[in-house]
Formats: C-alpha cells, sequence, structure tokens
C-alpha cells in the first residue's frame, strides 16, 4: 500500500456526532437495530467537542439516512450552539436538500447514494464546489447506498474515478463492516481510493486507537472521522488533536 505522494502534510480529526430520533447513538455496521452507544442530546455532544478544541464536527442525520429526507432543523440547532464548522450527512440525496444544509449553518454536506448518477454529480460539483464531500461508503466491495441497506454495483475505485473526473473536492471513504466495530481501518480500501482518486480522503471505520489514527494519517488521508473509539474513552479528543499537523 502506497501513500498519496501529493499529500498536503494536514490531517484533521472530526469528532463524530450520530443522531437517530433526537439523540446520540454510535450504531454497528450502520445498522440502527444495534445501538452500541447512547451519547444523549446532540446539542450538549457539539458544545463538548467545540470546548475539548474541535476543529471540525462530523454530524450525521442517521433518520435522514434511512428516510431519504433529512431536516435542516437539526444542523441548524447544532450549527446555532458551537463556532467550530460542520461537516454534515445523511440522506442528502438532491440539490435542495444539500442547498437547504448549508443554508441552515453546515459549512460542507455529505452525498453518497446520489453520487453515483454522474449527472447528478456534475450539477451537484457545479453548484457547490468544495462545499460538497462524496461519500465512498464500501460493503463486501460495492458501494453501499440508501443508508447502507443496499449495495450496488460500482465499486470503491469506480466511484472514485467518477469523483476525480466530476471535479469532486474530497472523498469519505467508509469500510461499512468495520464501522463501529473497533476493529481497526480497512487501509487496502484507503489506499485504493488515495491512489485512484488523487483526491483528499477523509478515513472513517474501524478506528479504535490513536495508533490506527496514526496510520490513516501516514497513509496520506487528510482527516480522519473518530466515532466510537471517542465515545467509550479509548481517547481523548485532545490526545486525537494531538497527531493533528
Amino acid at each position: 500500500m502506497a501513500a498519496r505522494s501529493d499529500s498536503t502534510g494536514t490531517f484533521t480529526i472530526y469528532p463524530a456526532i450520530d443522531v437517530l430520533a433526537g439523540r446520540v447513538v454510535r450504531l454497528a455496521q450502520g445498522d440502527p437495530s444495534k445501538v452500541t452507544v447512547e451519547g444523549g442530546d446532540p446539542m450538549v455532544a457539539a458544545t463538548r467537542f467545540a470546548a475539548e478544541g474541535a476543529n471540525w464536527l462530523h454530524l450525521v442525520d442517521l433518520d435522514g439516512a434511512f428516510r431519504g429526507s433529512p431536516t435542516a432543523e437539526l444542523v441548524r440547532r447544532v450549527a446555532s450552539a458551537i463556532s467550530v464548522p460542520i461537516q454534515v450527512g445523511g440522506g442528502y440525496r438532491t440539490l435542495a436538500s444539500i442547498a437547504a444544509a448549508l443554508e441552515a449553518g453546515a459549512t460542507r454536506v455529505l452525498v453518497g447514494t446520489a453520487a453515483l448518477s454522474p449527472d447528478f454529480l456534475q450539477q451537484a460539483v457545479e453548484r457547490f464546489g468544495e462545499r460538497l464531500v462524496v461519500a465512498v461508503d464500501v460493503r463486501d466491495g460495492r458501494i453501499a447506498v440508501q443508508g447502507w441497506t443496499e449495495r450496488s454495483t460500482a465499486t470503491a475505485a469506480e466511484l472514485a474515478e467518477q469523483c476525480r473526473d466530476a471535479g469532486v473536492a474530497r472523498l469519505l471513504v467508509t469500510s461499512t463492516s468495520r464501522d463501529g466495530s473497533l476493529a481497526g481501518p480497512d487501509l487496502e480500501l484507503l489506499a485504493t481510493v488515495l491512489e485512484t482518486s488523487r483526491l483528499p480522503v477523509l478515513a472513517a471505520g474501524g478506528i479504535a486507537s490513536l495508533d490506527d489514527l496514526r496510520a490513516v494519517r501516514d497513509l496520506g488521508c487528510e482527516g480522519a472521522v473518530a466515532g466510537s473509539a471517542l465515545w467509550r474513552g479509548r481517547f481523548t479528543l485532545g490526545q486525537a488533536i494531538s497527531l493533528e499537523a
């Protein structure tokens, strides 16, 4: 596995706030029936992470992901509570919903399922530019869609190439089978997407330790989402932020 040769040398930690039915949760492999962490009020969590020095927040509207129709109100409430930039995902499959999230206070919006449409992707890139992030969610070698409940026929490399050609600014790469598992990141998947896309990549899924964060940083990833490991106390946000450069 070769690291990106064009890495900027920067690395950012994104503490995760996943919201289901108004509460912060962590799910095993994105399954709503497998709640592994109960984290309370999302505004309280956002305020705490901001106070602990977070430079970004990763906010996911799980209800929106499963319904395919996110609500801008969640974004508005969290954004109004803090001054930290927010990257938001969960069911953003129309240009209107992306625009609504940005107007509500998000700095970036993640698009997954809809990005498989070349026409939609091109329109989204032209309209939103750097504010658009494509989520490359992989399950059993294929792109997971519809809130990870289904698999497409596309591979990570194919979507990465499509994103590169469309002018996407950055990618968020998740091995869905490792999400919430604390089994370690899928470095092979990350390396494949880095090499294929030549784009900035954020790593997610399976990160369990500071060594895992170092591994994805050293591979060439621009940042990493800290979810279950952070919520379960495997390391503190301050310790994770100390790896930023």
